[in-house]
């Protein structure tokens, strides 16, 4: 597989598919691990590191779950083709960053992904489209089980899997669900939610995981700690805040229909006509009227346009997907342009 192979290929998590979709987006489990007797990343050499990469290759290629993956070395992929691995979620900002002796495993149908001298050795993520938090974690623990067999994790019995950052130490498991709270935002009660999540020992990040606000009325929740804590005990605490915040987010989106239908209505049609007829617009833009018609496909006021094409709009719309479409660098006012094309194209042919 290569990369290009992926544009034309939708992730799993993006499918619109699975318990609660018309509000959670995709569920995430992902699990930290380091190897025995070598350092973590910021501390290891050059050899090192090399050797970790050539250790988790080898040992990948022998997990049934993974033998149809592609290990793609980031040193030798060039910025626009890094980027475009960090918009379709398969690894972290962080990991696009001084990319010398690091490599990301990508499963075929983009399920599964390792990330290799991240800030662990290892950080194996899999994402599923919709509330799938239990299904998601028996998934990965088999991947997991399985390494374990062929490698030599880092790990102490009073203490777990030893990770580079103490707060995922233990389990080394964190838990994420990706939200689309619209009601919540425009009710203005969103400042309270995110409030009370804090208290809790969760942690709200934006679309694109740590170091990101969040944009479009998305909201990534996730566990802050796992020393301490079992995976079940772990998923059942998220579960739980998590259910409260789609009853909340239904609750919200019923008092709007009730109280303000024609005003909702106004709004979302008035964002499809722009995204429809727009020759210029910015990434910015697109994912809020995207939000909107979102929003509006979800409580049946849009027909005829599938969660999953809306979905897939707010990652082909991303400046490296956009540069990728047409295999060559673009300015910004050139993005603007072709996004306001692509989306075009993509909502007048529905």
């Amino acid at each position: 597989m290569q990369i290009n192979d992926l544009l034309n290929h939708t992730s799993e998590w993006l499918k619109g598919t699975g318990p609660n979709s018309d509000i959670v987006i995709s569920s995430r489990i992902r699990l930290a691990r380091n190897l025995n007797k070598i350092p973590f990343p910021h501390w290891a050499d050059k050899g090192q590191l090399d050797e970790v990469v050539n250790t988790v290759s080898a040992a990948v290629a022998k997990v049934s779950l993974l033998k149809k993956s592609t290990l793609f070395e980031l040193a030798k992929l060039d910025s626009i083709d890094k980027q475009f691995l960090v918009e379709r979620h398969l690894m972290s900002i962080e990991h696009a960053q001084k990319t010398e002796h690091k490599a990301v495993l990508v499963s075929e149908e983009e399920i599964i992904s390792v990330m290799i001298n991240e800030e662990d050795h290892l950080r194996i993520q899999l994402m599923q489209s919709g509330f799938n938090l239990f299904e998601a974690w028996n998934i990965i623990n088999a991947v997991d089980d399985d390494l374990a067999k062929l490698l030599d994790y880092a790990f102490l019995p009073d203490f777990g899997y030893l990770t580079a950052c103490p707060t995922n130490t233990g389990t080394g498991m964190r838990g994420s669900v990706m939200l689309h709270l619209p009601a919540l935002v425009m009710s203005r009660q969103i400042e309270r939610v995110l409030a009370a999540i804090a208290k809790l020992s969760f942690t709200t990040r934006g679309l694109y995981g740590e170091g990101t606000q969040a944009s479009g009325n998305f909201f990534q929740i996730s566990n802050q700690v796992s020393l301490g804590h079992s995976e079940n005990e772990i998923i059942e605490n998220i579960n739980g805040l998590i259910r409260q915040i789609i009853e909340q987010e239904t609750q919200a989106r019923e008092i709007m229909l009730s109280k303000s239908k024609e005003v909702l209505e106004d709004r979302i049609n008035r964002s499809l006509g722009i995204l429809k007829s727009a020759r210029i617009i910015t990434s910015q833009e697109t994912i809020e009227l995207l939000s909107m018609i979102r929003l509006g496909s979800d409580l049946g006021m849009i027909r005829g346009i599938d969660r999953r094409i809306i979905n897939e709009l707010f990652i082909t719309t991303q400046p490296a997907h956009l540069q990728k479409l047409e295999n060559k660098k673009l300015s910004s006012q050139d993005r603007d342009l072709k996004r306001a094309e692509l989306i075009r194209n993509k909502l007048n042919l529905i």
